[in-house]
């Protein structure tokens, strides 16, 4: 059976994924529907232009921008290896979404190599959290700005958390983040931009998260994190991979990259612990953060000293 070109290029634009080819260079020569969809950029905005400018600009979970040097796409283009990989692609919102990739050779009839093909697929937990959203405006527990949790329903699930421990030792930690210099990015950009700012930290944050986590606005540029099932070693992992992400998300504002840090006091319940003394102890590594030069994460274990 012999396919017709529109019977392609139909069966391309219905895929789930998001597809996308370049030439040698780099520059974007298709994009289709559902790579519109996942990464909210549309075919017109990127097609002509390098895909490292300002639009997918992939990182690592190490927050290495990949964009500008070998990207698993690039290094295909150079050696016709055919790659995969999980990378965080930059939201026309702002925020970073992780996808997995598998790129490969674009090839003309003589079999030489002018261009390269990137399949992707958003690995985000997104049905999941839109889900939580409808549920969360439902019983009044939504912070509307940022499409989080309110500080009353982190409070009542942080609770929740010391029962699970209390009946099935059920370890848990929290990261307590604050967007640092904010006072100065809304004075500099005004609020409308600081607004958009909380938003693109708060898709990054629920985009990256496990479907079990929960992650609220607790108040003003601060947020919090319910790390389920934890130790100081993931919970620490975690933490580092959500401050590198949100370090390397962006939103464009008169021609202008911006982009925030936060700095993160992550604990881990111990046995002596309430409410107040956890999150007292988050507050505190959050400011010891702050004292350290900010756009960093500070960590107890958890272990009482006689445990350690």
């Amino acid at each position: 059976m012999k396919l017709e070109t529109d019977s392609y290029k139909r069966i391309i634009e219905n895929l789930h994924d998001g597809l996308y080819f370049v030439d040698r260079d780099r520059t974007i020569t298709f994009w289709n529907n559902a790579a519109e969809q996942i990464s909210g950029f549309s075919a017109d905005e990127v097609i002509g232009r390098p895909c490292y400018e300002n639009i997918l600009t992939h990182v690592d979970d190490g927050g290495n921008t990949l964009c500008m040097g070998m990207c698993p796409l690039a290094e295909t283009i150079s050696d016709g290896e055919n790659r995969s990989a999980i990378v965080y692609m930059h939201h026309r919102n702002g925020h970073r979404i992780p996808v997995s990739v598998r790129v490969s050779t674009l090839t003309d009839k003589a079999g030489n190599i002018i261009g390269g093909i990137e399949l992707f697929t958003d690995i985000s937990n997104l049905e999941a959290n839109e889900l939580r959203v409808k549920e969360l405006e439902k019983l009044a527990f939504l912070d509307h700005l940022t499409q989080l949790a309110n500080r009353h329903y982190v409070e009542r699930e942080i609770q929740n958390r010391f029962e699970e421990k209390k009946r099935y030792n059920m370890p848990f930690g929290i990261l307590f983040m604050d967007i640092d210099y904010f006072k100065r990015f809304n004075d500099t950009h005004g609020h409308d931009v600081g607004d958009k700012m909380l938003r693109l930290i708060s898709k990054t944050l629920v985009s990256n998260s496990r479907p079990f986590d929960i992650y609220g606005r607790w108040g003003g540029e601060e947020f919090l994190g319910i790390i389920k099932n934890s130790d100081a070693v993931e919970l620490e992992l975690l933490g580092n991979r959500i401050r590198r992400l949100v370090e390397n998300s962006y939103i464009i504002h008169n021609g202008e990259k911006l982009n925030a840090t936060i700095s993160i006091g992550a604990a881990v319940v111990r046995e002596d612990d309430d409410i107040d003394s956890l999150l007292k102890r988050a507050d505190s590594l959050l400011y010891k953060s702050k004292d350290a030069g900010r756009n960093c994460m500070s960590i107890d274990s958890g272990l009482m000293p006689w445990d350690a």
